[in-house]
């Protein structure tokens, strides 16, 4: 048996409560103190690996920096490791979604994603440690605490570390039961457009009033038809809001819409469509704000010969390994974006994230660490 995948295997039991512990402690992304705690939680159950820095996150919780102290005399170059420590679960979540082991199975919020990763990650940098294998490179973990609300405040410190790493790692989850990696992802962009009418009574002066909620009623048919889901182009509107009372014809009006696209060149057409709403009452007048949040992360020959040795890596494991791309984004589509080599979805094997069932397979815990710790002694 490969010696790596023996050694995590012997710590599963200790893998798994350090993963109970992560869990527990709750960190949603808008709660500050919440997420302080667990970036806490995860600097002492990594104290002994190696040198741990935290940076400010203006309205965020604090991001965290591991500096692993790994084996081999000279290292040339960076790898960044990326995860984030907040959560889509709100305090108290617990309560009826409980930290549990059941059906090959561990349940909890947070559970997949992404604390698995985490947890993996370290496990990972053990195995490294006590096997004394040897690393090449200067490997840093980065720990964001506003991914899920889209890395509003870690963005400048990712790209300063991408620019001097050689590759970049990414502990989200892999994609579906099989646990393919991730190695394009769709860019994320959100807009809102805003519409102003004419306020009147529905009743006594019906026509000189122009209403904000039918001009926006029409624009939100027009954008709907912007999706081409042949090119991977969604356009969503998710929220809408205006008018104030049913005999008041509407003087605002409102939507929020959700944007993905496959490629950077299929956005750039898009956000010209957007900007060139206008009215069909000219009466009303339209405001469109936002833009793109995350770049695409399109396949490049870096992250294909990163997958092909982490594909290698995973056969000595006896894993076929799978590559995938997805609607959602990460902080690697930053990193991707910058040109560097990037491999995304390294996390747990699971379903769930975000939803009621959030899980991880048990069986997958040993073989998704012993990969980890493979390609960080590869690269």
């Amino acid at each position: 048996m490969d010696a790596i995948l023996s050694y995590v295997q012997s710590q599963q039991t200790a893998l798994i409560s350090t993963l109970k512990e992560m869990v527990e402690c709750e960190s949603p992304s808008d709660d500050v103190g919440a997420v302080n705690r667990f970036v806490d939680l995860l600097a002492a159950q990594a104290s002994d690996l190696g040198k741990i820095k935290t940076f400010p996150g203006g309205r965020f919780a604090r991001h965290l920096q591991i500096d692993f102290a790994l084996p081999g005399r000279k290292k040339s170059g960076q790898v960044l490791v990326l995860g984030h420590s907040d959560t889509v679960w709100p305090l108290g979540t617990l309560k009826n979604m409980p930290f549990r082991q059941a059906d090959g199975r561990l349940w909890g919020p947070g559970v997949l994603d992404m604390k698995a990763g985490l947890a993996f990650f370290l496990y990972a940098m053990r195995a490294l440690r006590e096997l004394d294998i040897p690393v090449k490179r200067k490997v840093v973990l980065q720990v964001n605490s506003d991914e899920e609300t889209g890395s509003e405040s870690s963005r400048p410190l990712t790209e300063k570390e991408a620019r001097r790493s050689l590759a970049v790692l990414v502990l989200e989850p892999g994609t579906g039961l099989a646990g393919k990696l991730k190695t394009a992802r769709k860019g994320v962009g959100r807009y809102e457009v805003t519409v102003r009418g004419i306020a009147a009574h529905a009743g006594v002066d019906f026509q000189a009033g122009a209403s904000a909620i039918v001009e926006l009623a029409r624009q939100i048919e027009r954008i709907a038809s912007f999706t081409n889901l042949k090119k991977g182009i969604t356009v969503n509107p998710g929220v809408v809001y205006g008018g104030t009372r049913s005999n008041v014809i509407a003087e605002r009006a409102g939507a929020e819409i959700d944007v993905r696209v496959a490629k950077l060149r299929d956005f750039i057409a898009l956000d010209k469509k957007f900007r060139s709403l206008r009215p069909t009452d000219r009466r009303c007048a339209i405001q469109v704000q936002g833009g793109l949040n995350r770049p695409p992360m399109e396949p490049n020959p870096g992250s294909r010969k990163l997958f092909a040795i982490a594909k290698r890596l995973a056969a000595e494991l006896g894993v076929k390994l799978e590559q995938s791309s997805t609607g959602g984004g990460s902080d690697g589509n930053f990193t991707a974006a910058l040109g560097v080599p990037t491999l995304d979805g390294l996390g747990a094997v699971g379903e769930g994230a975000h939803a009621w069932n959030e899980c991880i397979l048990i069986e997958r815990m040993a073989d998704r660490t012993a990969l980890l710790a493979k390609l960080v002694a590869e690269l």
